[in-house]
């Protein structure tokens, strides 16, 4: 005979792991809910942001031939790193050339500068000349006076006056002679300074050209700016490369940043020096640190190449984004690169 005990069946153990399944879902679901209407409150958030660098072109600064590439792709350098040597040959004939000009040019002022020099020496024995012609002019006025008071009294002869008034005009006329000739070098000194003006310039002129063949020289050998890790590698030796040509990429591994979009809306009460969590899509369970360093002053569409106008007739509205950039405070973010999608949450400003 059945006992009325059987009316209390146990329970399938299948039923048991089914509700403790249960439980666990709407636990978690009650933990996520609370945590989005806590951070909601508490946080700003966006997933439209992503991780920026300074990425910058490596140029050819002159034309020429590559003779030799020195690197590989994603290759980390250190600032002064050789990355490609371009054939120097033509550059060191330039340079040779122009340094012959330079020599040329300082040897034709030298040659000058002591033409200056002789004439200046001579204008000294043209002034002794000068006072030696005035002492016997001055001594043949005296003489051609006396003989003039000598023939009037009868004591000389005609003949005596007319030797002494020759000797006069022969003193005279050296006397003129060494004026002139002293005003002649003093003309010849200005005319060769005058030269030495012109060869000066044209010093300069082909120092210039000088300094240029040097500075082409030395783009021959073309260096990395920075410390960083290189891009693709696009480029072989004996390739013919243009001034301005981009041989090779560098990312700026020293200096980071995170160019956050967040709507219209959240912008409200943000402020530089803010505080902000950064979380890496491609780094799971590590929270990075940072803080807002400046808002832009308009938003992302008034930026782009073609700015919507509002004023044809079309309007939709539409919530625009403001770009923050936000800087690491965090140290640790040698594994995080550029262009990388991450999420932020800016912790409201306390009221």
């Amino acid at each position: 005979m059945e006992t009325k005990n059987k009316h209390h069946r146990k329970q399938h153990p299948g039923n048991i792991a089914l509700a403790i399944a249960a439980a666990v879902i709407l636990l978690t679901v009650l933990f996520y809910l609370i945590n989005y209407l806590v951070g909601k409150n508490y946080y700003i958030e966006t997933n439209d942001a992503q991780v920026e660098s300074f990425i910058n072109p490596v140029s050819a600064r002159i034309s020429g031939y590559i003779k030799q590439v020195n690197f590989d792709e994603h290759q980390p350098v250190v600032k002064g790193d050789t990355l490609v040597l371009i054939d120097d040959r033509e550059y060191k004939e330039k340079f040779a050339e122009a340094q012959a000009d330079v020599d040329d040019a300082k040897a034709r002022i030298e040659v000058l500068a002591a033409s200056i020099r002789s004439a200046e020496s001579g204008t000294e024995v043209n002034k002794n000349d000068i006072e030696a012609a005035k002492a016997r002019l001055y001594e043949q006025t005296r003489d051609f006076a006396r003989y003039k008071n000598l023939v009037k009294d009868e004591a000389a002869t005609g003949s005596d006056l007319d030797l002494a008034q020759s000797k006069y005009n022969v003193s005279l006329s050296e006397f003129n002679a060494s004026k002139n000739m002293l005003k002649t070098n003093y003309a010849k000194i200005n005319e060769l300074k005058t030269q030495q003006k012109l060869l000066t310039a044209n010093l300069e002129q082909k120092r210039a050209v000088l300094e240029l063949a040097k500075i082409n020289l030395v783009y021959t050998v073309i260096r990395a700016p920075y410390t960083g890790i290189l891009g693709r590698k696009a480029i072989l030796e004996g390739q013919q490369v243009q001034v301005g040509q981009p041989l090779v990429s560098i990312v700026n591994e020293k200096y980071k940043w995170v160019t956050a979009n967040f709507k219209e809306t959240q912008v409200d009460g943000m402020y530089p020096g803010q505080p902000v969590d950064i979380e890496v899509d491609a780094i799971t369970n590590k929270v990075f640190h940072g803080q807002i360093e400046a808002i832009a002053a308009s938003t992302g569409a008034k930026f782009s190449l073609l700015p919507p106008d509002n004023a044809t007739g079309n309007f939709v509205k539409i919530i625009q984004r403001i770009p923050v950039k936000i800087k690491f405070t965090s140290t640790d973010i040698q594994g995080i690169k550029a262009g990388m999608n991450v999420f932020v949450k800016v912790k409201k400003k306390s009221k």
